[in-house]
């Protein structure tokens, strides 16, 4: 399929278009309350919320709670990490996005009484809302595997591109420097929910690519230990991924779940349903089992039938409303749906919370549903990438049929990631998109 450049500024022209004008629609039908509402967390789903509901409601009183002084682009890190952009593409600050009718509480949320209709900050400050929006994102639990320290990243071919932008630049360090000398190259997931599960399929590729460019793909093994049967959750994509894995010479295994690493030996150990196994790498990117921030699992917001090791926040997954506490959403990471841990995901997520609670306070039925929309710029190689756009349902829901074909590797889906995917999340922090 070929896509030239006219109609790429033309997709992004249009983007930007439907960004203002839904913009504008909001602001003219802005409803008049004195509602308390708070905000958990002032990351991507945070600040989008801020704006939105700043957006559209008229004297509600807007309470923002997080520590974090920088906001991170999370979609950059793996760019950062395969030596395409400096680490601070990814960082801006958080004050930036947020809208300045909104109080900041610079600090974290540390417990959440739902039946008091409060929230308790570290430094002992009580909020009680109305509406509370919980947007904390997850935790990477690095604590979690064995021998791991933080303070191991860009030594010794070891690798974390989701541990922030400067552990991402350490990592291209690392992958550079085994690209150029080849080795054993090991990729993998954890078994938990996690955001962006395609990151770790496109690391393993541009990887690949690296040592291809260089001419060292003769002496480099690449192996990738998939989580379980399968190396995609949605079948046809996952089909496509182990075509293309098969056609780069990786090696596969199934099944395997990284517990354990040793720096020393350089040796992941994973467990297997016929014990534990240990794989040698010379190159490593490390990926931990992701959860709700303690805060959130703590609390009575949980799931308590599924994800009871994680923690993710008891929605109704067309909602995003709470199922037990209706003053409650949830959107972001945090959220406990089938899909949508991605920044695709919360810029179709937060419209409809921001519907339901709206259409609360104005006293008129939601009209707004979440279909369990992601996508995923999966990168096949540097200037290569497939647009994946799915559902609840795995059925694929292209943006652009007829012009990206979601399961070939096209030059205008690797522009999507590398160019227009930022300009559209900045837009979705300001609410307009």
């Amino acid at each position: 399929m070929q896509t030239n450049r006219r109609q790429f500024l033309g997709l992004a022209a249009g983007g930007a278009a439907l960004a203002a004008a839904g913009t504008g629609s909001a602001r003219a039908a802005r409803v008049p309350t004195n509602a308390r509402i708070v905000i958990l967390g002032a990351g991507a789903a945070g600040s989008a919320l801020a704006n939105q509901l700043n957006d559209a409601l008229d004297g509600a009183k807007i309470t923002i709670v997080d520590e974090r002084k920088r906001h991170l682009y999370q979609p950059g890190f793996t760019l950062i990490g395969a030596g395409l952009k400096p680490a601070g593409y990814s960082v801006s600050t958080t004050a930036e996005w947020l809208p300045s009718a909104a109080e900041w509480i610079e600090e974290a949320a540390a417990e959440i009484d739902p039946e008091a209709r409060t929230v308790t900050t570290t430094g002992g400050t009580t909020v009680a809302y109305d509406y509370l929006m919980v947007a904390t994102g997850l935790k990477l639990d690095w604590d979690a595997i064995e021998g791991f320290s933080l303070d191991l990243v860009g030594k010794d071919g070891v690798g974390a591109v989701y541990a922030g932008p400067d552990y991402a630049a350490k990592t291209w360090q690392a992958m550079d420097r085994f690209t150029e000398e080849g080795g054993e190259g090991l990729f993998f997931r954890p078994a938990t929910e996690m955001k962006c599960a395609g990151a770790p399929l496109k690391y393993t590729f541009l990887t690949d690519d690296y040592a291809r460019k260089k001419g060292t793909r003769g002496k480099t093994n690449i192996t990738y230990a998939a989580h379980s049967g399968s190396l995609f959750g949605v079948p046809i994509v996952n089909e496509k991924v182990r075509m293309l894995y098969d056609d780069r010479g990786f090696e596969t295994v199934y099944n395997h779940v990284m517990k354990a690493i040793d720096p020393g030996r350089k040796t992941v150990t994973f467990e297997t349903p016929e014990g534990e196994a240990e794989l040698p790498y010379d190159f490593t990117n490390v990926i931990p089992p992701m959860r709700a921030p303690d805060v959130i699992r703590n609390s009575p917001l949980p799931w308590a039938d599924r994800w009871t090791d994680q923690g993710w926040v008891e929605v109704d997954p067309h909602t995003m409303r709470h199922t037990r506490f209706p003053e409650i959403f949830a959107v972001g990471d945090v959220a406990g749906v089938p899909k949508g841990k991605t920044a695709a995901s919360v810029k179709w997520q937060v419209p409809v919370a921001v519907d339901q609670l709206v259409s609360d306070i104005a006293g008129r039925d939601a009209t707004e549903t979440y279909n369990g929309y992601t996508s995923c710029p999966l990168i096949t190689r540097v200037g290569r990438a497939m647009l994946i756009e799915f559902d609840y349902n795995n059925d694929l829901v292209p943006s652009f049929p007829g012009i990206i074909a979601p399961l070939e590797e096209l030059w205008i889906s690797w522009l999507m990631k590398e160019i227009a995917l930022k300009a559209t999340y900045n837009a979705m922090l300001r609410g307009r998109a």
